[in-house]
């Protein structure tokens, strides 16, 4: 079933320096001695704040230490959009080069005035400029320079950033900036931050985007706890207290006494593969090359087979937190959500329609770290949230905290995927037709990024006079693709056929989650490549360097495998070992990964060793980019072997950890990543390239330990059961 989709709306907006033109939204000077870069990417966990200090420090010819990164909030940081993609190396390291490029230049320009010299001759060392040894010295920060006048100048379009084979600080792995604090238990994150004379809040909300609260008994919260206020408005429910254990009690006693609306709208999970192909979606083909001509060679094999990712949930250790003030100087807000300007811009959308008194402008969005999370998690459901409680706080501040079933159980989800993949192979073992068909719901509804009329916050949609919750979209193809990305193989395919469903329907939230659609689409291609090779009596290595023209794509699967001593060394193997192979370009545009792993498949699939390859490109910051390769994997062990939202018809039931388990310390696979230099590339981001790779390296080793393809994530013992019951584990399921 197909109809046409709503346009995409506000929310990809062009570059960072399109947006911020000016020196002054980058850098400052004021102090002696420091600069201060304001950047728009925020920090949660990936580095970003170190790698882009390092990109500064290289321009400017400073120490790193002089460099100050400013915090980051609406009122005074550049806007940069969403930090999301693995895109800020590129995006915000390219504008962060190009400012501090352009400033070393201004400030050189004057030295050369005041001291009559060429600029060919001036050497900067430290922040100090001279021509020459034995000559006089200025610095960026001398009065008589005036090189902070100097930053309403635009950034400069011409002037050329430092030749590469200079580069003295990119390139080093220097310690990262965010994780002394960290790992000494300083208060960093946003669930830390507790000013003085604080209202503490929580929520009572059921597990179902389209629950409506019938009636609410007060009578015994009253009797208990007589200075909690409640929050009401429509099925919009909340309590403020003085203290946060009054706060957690009351709604654990509001919520006993609360009823609900739960309409049995979910889809049948036991036929989540059949929901994906029947619910209302636009389909559109993105590829194709599929036309037979007379000299095709009929087919020697023809395979089809369906893979089926579950919904998966962010599952970030600290639940999503938020504070807010709302008194006559206008609205504050302190949130961990990865586009703040996009939060201020939907509050703002709230504002005018029920408060049109108010200044709308007279928002600020502070971001503040949170306890690690990728994509769109409640960040901003609760940033929301806290608004909406803080109307009735009196001008105090409130400190929200989501409790642990509405992180698991009411933020957005990753998307439920199918993948059904067909291809014909010639006499040789060459595919001569390929076809790739995905039904997905859409990976995107972030604030800032709906129809006009609509908010993405769950609260939005609860009010009395609720806001329409959007369908989640697809960002665009020049954003990287949604259910899409990746989708298209990076092989050399003559024929190929490429199509997408995105649901129409979304009974379950939906948004984004790391990776996009990459993470099942690369799990589906690379395990069905492996099926291919295996049924064509092939070494599934050497079938994908026959398909595979890329130089880069090609060595990293080589080092991938190299570096792993164990890939061909099979001695002292435990019984139900196996190995596992997988690649990608993340994006089809982004970096080169591919991962090698050794799992055994005993009571349940461990993963032993994993073996991470990469090409980044130009590497900022070599430690940093293996952390997140390394991150990356783990995750995806996780998403592989543990993880899938459960629910019944009528509400999600997977609200603990006991229902929804994670990755342990203790099934903690050895890691190693390898970093291919490629110093005269551009930079590529790190943060996404390993899951999809990983997923499917897994799938491939359980598949070379035990002759059983799964085709359905997560792969538990009872998956493999299912998938054993076919007959020759051959077949287009699920």
């Amino acid at each position: 079933m197909s109809t046409d989709a709503a346009p995409l709306a506000r929310g990809f907006a062009g570059g960072s320096l399109e947006r911020n033109p000016l020196l002054s939204q980058w850098l400052n000077l004021s102090e002696e001695g420091t600069i201060e870069l304001r950047v728009g990417k925020v920090e949660f966990g990936q580095g970003i704040g170190t790698a882009l200090v390092q990109i500064a420090a290289e321009e400017l010819d400073v120490h790193p230490e002089r460099i100050r990164l400013a915090a980051i909030s609406t009122a005074a940081s550049p806007d940069e959009g969403v930090t999301s993609g693995s895109l800020s190396v590129q995006h915000s390291g390219d504008a962060v080069r190009r400012a501090c490029a352009t400033l070393r230049a201004l400030a050189v320009g004057r030295f050369c005035e005041s001291r009559g010299v060429a600029a060919d001759s001036v050497q900067v060392h430290d922040g100090q400029l001279q021509a020459g040894p034995g000559t006089a010295t200025a610095s960026y920060w001398d009065r008589h320079l005036e090189v902070q006048a100097l930053l309403d100048t635009p950034v400069s379009a011409t002037v050329a950033p430092k030749a590469r084979s200079d580069y003295r600080t990119v390139g080093r792995s220097l310690p990262r900036r965010d994780l002394l604090p960290k790992v000494f238990g300083q208060p960093v994150f946003i669930q830390d931050l507790m000013p003085s004379g604080v209202l503490h809040g929580r929520m009572v909300r059921r597990a179902h985007r389209e629950a409506r609260l019938l009636d609410v008994d007060l009578s015994s919260l009253q009797r208990r706890f007589p200075a909690v206020q409640v929050v009401r408005d429509g099925s919009f429910l909340g309590v403020l207290a003085e203290r946060e254990e009054d706060a957690q009690a009351a709604a654990a006693l509001l919520d006993a006494g609360s009823h609900w609306s739960l309409p049995a709208s979910l889809p049948d999970s036991t036929r989540l593969a059949a929901f994906l192909r029947q619910a209302a979606s636009r389909r559109e083909r993105i590829v194709h090359t599929d036309e037979a001509t007379p000299d095709t060679p009929a087919p020697r094999w023809q395979l089809r087979a369906s893979y089926l990712r579950p919904f998966i949930a962010h599952a970030s250790i600290g639940p999503s937190c938020a504070l807010a003030r709302w008194d006559d100087q206008g609205l504050e807000v302190w949130s961990h959500s990865q586009g703040i300007h996009n939060l201020k811009a939907d509050i703002q959308v709230y504002l005018r329609r029920d408060h049109p008194d108010r200044d709308a402008e007279r928002v600020v969005v502070h971001h503040v770290e949170g306890a690690g999370c990728y994509g769109h998690n409640p960040a901003d459901d609760v940033a929301f949230d806290a608004v909406l409680l803080a109307r009735e706080a009196r001008g105090r501040t409130v400190r929200l905290l989501w409790s642990r079933a509405d992180e698991l159980g009411c933020g957005p989800f990753g998307p439920a995927h199918l993948v059904t993949l067909g291809a014909d192979l010639d006499r040789n073992g060459r595919v001569t037709r390929w076809h790739h068909e995905l039904w997905a719901n859409g990976y995107t509804a972030r604030p800032g990024r709906a129809e006009p009329g609509q908010l993405s916050f769950l609260g939005a949609s609860q009010l009395d006079r609720p806001f329409v919750a959007p369908v989640s979209l697809d960002p665009p193809a020049s954003a990287g693709g949604g259910s899409d990305r990746n989708a298209v193989p990076l092989y050399a395919f003559a024929r190929q056929e490429v199509v997408v469903n995105r649901l129409l329907d979304m009974p379950i939230r939906t948004s984004a989650i790391r990776a996009l659609g990459a993470h099942g689409n690369v799990w589906a291609i690379e395990s069905f490549m492996d099926e291919l090779a295996h049924a064509s009596g092939q070494d599934p290595l050497a079938f994908r360097l026959a398909h595979l023209t890329d130089p880069r794509a090609r060595a990293v699967i080589a080092r991938a495998v190299n570096d792993a001593p164990w890939w061909s060394d099979r001695a002292g193997d435990a019984e139900g070992t196996g190995r596992g192979l997988a690649m990608a370009r993340y994006k089809n545009t982004g970096a080169w990964c591919a991962v090698a792993v050794r799992v055994v498949a005993e009571r349940s699939v461990r993963v032993l060793d994993v073996s991470i390859a990469a090409d980044l490109g130009l590497v900022i910051n070599p430690d940093g980019a293996a952390n997140q390769l390394e991150g990356g994997a783990l995750q995806s062990c996780s998403w592989t072997l543990h993880e899938a939202v459960a629910f019944s018809r009528d509400r999600i039931t997977s609200c603990s950890w006991a229902d929804y388990p994670i990755l342990s310390f203790s099934q903690t696979p050895s890691v190693t990543v390898s970093l291919i230099e490629q110093p005269d590339e551009p930079p590529l981001g790190a943060g996404e390239a390993a899951q999809g790779p990983t997923a499917a390296a897994i799938g491939n080793a359980v598949f070379d330990a035990l002759g059983i393809r799964i085709r359905q994530l997560p792969i538990t013992p009872a998956s493999i059961l299912t998938a054993a019951s076919f007959h020759d584990n051959e077949g287009d399921h699920p």
